[in-house]
């Protein structure tokens, strides 16, 4: 029901960002010996970073985790899976006893958004509970996109993409894909990809405060001050209406709020941010009739914008801009991928990803149904109803990636039980009470996670299948299964369903005790639960996949006019620019621009005291006499 790969040379996938590139890995004993790019591959092209490429050492490493620990005090101790899921599960019928199901929260880290199956059990088993109290690494930086999405395009999972592969303009704020692979859609190689725009035409301009690498590869390069990208976007779309870039015959019936939108914007002239920004007008009025006059172009953000002050308003008029100008469902602007199924159709009918909850600490209105993790200590340590006393923290290490990291540790230090899921006992994992591993990609079979799967985000649409290259040395079982044996312990159904739990209990069961051999671990037949959302979609089996198409299969290319008029979800149908929740929100621009030129200002005095710096003139002149024929501050 889940084979595992003979030795020899294997075809698979990368799972550890979203880039998914194709690997050739070479297996005996049971060991990596080798992982190499899939030249092959219908997407990817042999590329592979070298994360990628290493990563089988990296699980090799003897820190790994073989078998559930106990935490008493400051000693850990080997325990067996099935004392480690009665205490825990005790522990949780406890809680949920006394303090209620919301007492009881989980962070959900960025390596469990890499697998299908993870993901899909871990809600399974925070709904089963009936609690709410979700936290997830993708609060920190990019739940401004998923909160402007369901704004604007009736779901947090709609999110249009540039169009590399036609457009003639591509102006990247804040993003650096040639180190990040191009976060949310999936292209692999992207400086590669970005070089073969070049090469066809293409202008490729980057507007960020340092000289990235993904900037050193572009067209052109504006420098901007940090967190002053909404100002930047205000003057870009006052002046895409004042030079006649607004198409208002084009957009009739097909958006709304187009007149209130372009009057929040008309006052930022380019001369009025420049003072914030420090983007010269003249260079932001070039840049609009660059973006305006190409056949297709496409504004793109990622987490410089993200996680600035402003990032759902800098993120908002960012879509607006693509859309006003024409370019949003346009070859070569912007696109809306469809996946294997309409999931944001199937979300927005099912209440999927849209709840309208709010945070007990700051009445934060929950994104993706999960609330800010910058609120997640205070949730611990302020008693009251709903306080967190227990979290399971799954494929992440929160303890490190998020601020304020010491009245962190005293928040955990203070819960009655945290166990984390992982491959490691890491920094978070070091305060837990339990300890529970889980195997690596490359012991699991898998689809490409939900991204390219469900919503189509993916520079050239394909599917891919991969079975288990190796069996785990010691006691790690997949997330799926760990959170099937939760409920089960905690007294409770997968999503809240005694049939659903009952069912996979039976398959685990069967899968166990019939197709694997003596001294393995249970599991679900995951192969055969990925077989099954196969089916359901309508894709290949998942034996055809592996057999026939172990390069991966190219799916329908994307196409334009393919969403508006026909997929936006708001309740209008239309796109929804002029949103009262960002409205309102908009009404602070005034306030926080008189303090980014108050901060502005202060700087330039700064400077002025203490003089220049003798290496960073010498290092300008050098610079200047290289690009005599350019200004600074488009210097590539």
């Amino acid at each position: 029901m889940t084979a595992i790969m003979a030795d020899g040379t294997h075809h698979s996938f990368c799972r550890i960002c979203e880039a998914l590139c194709g690997l050739e890995v070479k297996v005996e004993n049971n060991e990596i010996v080798s992982v190499h790019p899939d030249h092959e591959h219908v997407a990817t092209r042999g590329f592979s970073c070298p994360k990628g490429l290493k990563q089988g050492q990296m699980y090799k490493s003897p820190d790994r985790l073989k078998w559930p620990m106990k935490r008493t005090g400051d000693k850990w101790a080997r325990v067996s899976w099935d004392q480690a899921l009665s205490e825990i599960g005790a522990k949780v019928k406890q809680l949920r006893g006394d303090h209620g199901p919301d007492s009881l929260a989980m962070y959900v880290g960025t390596a469990a958004g890499f697998g299908v199956l993870h993901p899909v059990f871990a809600q399974g088993f925070m709904t089963g509970l009936g609690s709410k109290s979700m936290y997830a690494s993708a609060t920190q930086d990019c739940s401004n996109k998923f909160a402007v999405a369901r704004e604007v395009y009736g779901h947090p999972f709609t999110q249009p993409f540039p169009d590399l592969d036609n457009l003639e303009c591509l102006i990247i704020v804040g993003a650096n894909p040639v180190i990040s692979k191009w976060s949310f859609l999936q292209v692999p190689n992207p400086g590669r990809t970005l070089q073969e725009m070049k090469e066809r035409g293409a202008k490729v301009i980057v507007v960020d405060p340092r000289r990235t690498e993904t900037a050193k590869l572009a067209s052109q390069h504006l420098f901007i001050r940090p967190n002053t990208d909404v100002f930047f976007y205000l003057s870009f779309l006052s002046e895409l209406e004042r030079q006649g870039g607004v198409d208002r015959k084009k957009l009739e019936g097909k958006v709304e709020g187009l007149e209130a939108i372009l009057g929040l914007a008309r006052a930022w002239t380019p001369e009025k941010t420049a003072e914030v920004t420090h983007v010269p007008a003249e260079a932001l009025r070039t840049l609009v009739a660059t973006y305006r006059t190409a056949k297709g172009a496409a504004l793109y953000s990622s987490t410089g914008v993200n996680m600035g002050t402003n990032g759902s308003l800098g993120f908002w008029l960012q879509e607006a801009i693509n859309a006003v100008s024409g370019n949003l469902d346009k070859r070569g602007g912007t696109l809306v991928g469809r996946g294997v199924i309409d999931f944001p159709a199937f979300g927005k009918k099912n209440g999927v990803l849209v709840r309208n909850d709010r945070s007990r600490i700051g009445d934060f209105l929950s994104v993706n149904d999960a609330f800010p993790g910058g609120v997640l200590a205070d949730e611990i340590l302020t008693p009251g109803d709903k306080q967190v006393k227990a979290l399971f923290v799954t494929g992440g290490n929160p303890l490190i990636t998020m601020a304020n990291s010491g009245r962190l540790k005293k928040a955990f230090s203070q819960l009655e039980l945290l166990v984390t899921i992982d491959l490691f006992r890491n920094e978070t994992g070091s305060l837990a009470h339990y300890v529970l591993p889980a195997t690596t990609p490359l012991e699991r079979p898998d689809l490409p996670f939900i991204f390219p799967l469900m919503l189509g985000l993916q520079k050239k649409p394909y599917m891919q299948a991969t079975r288990a290259l190796l069996e785990p040395t010691g006691e790690q079982r997949d997330e799926a299964t760990i959170y099937l044996q939760l409920c089960k312990a905690s007294g409770i159904g997968l999503f809240g369903s005694g049939l659903a739990q009952k069912m996979m209990e039976a398959l685990l069961w069967v899968n166990s005790r019939f197709f694997r051999e003596k001294g393995q671990q249970p599991s679900l037949p995951q192969e055969l639960l990925l077989s099954g959302l196969l089916r359901i979609t309508g894709q290949a089996s998942y034996d055809s996949l592996l057999e026939q198409h172990p390069h991966g299969k190219l799916r329908e290319h994307h196409e334009p006019d393919d969403f508006v008029g026909k997929r936006v979800l708001t309740e209008s149908k239309k796109v929804k620019l002029d949103s009262p929740i960002l409205m309102t929100q908009a009404q602070k621009l005034d306030a926080d621009y008189e303090r980014e030129r108050g901060l502005a200002e202060e700087a330039e005095a700064h400077q002025q005291a203490r003089g220049p710096d003798p290496q960073l003139v010498d290092a300008q002149h050098r610079r200047v006499r290289a690009r005599s024929d350019q200004p600074l501050v488009h210097a590539p």
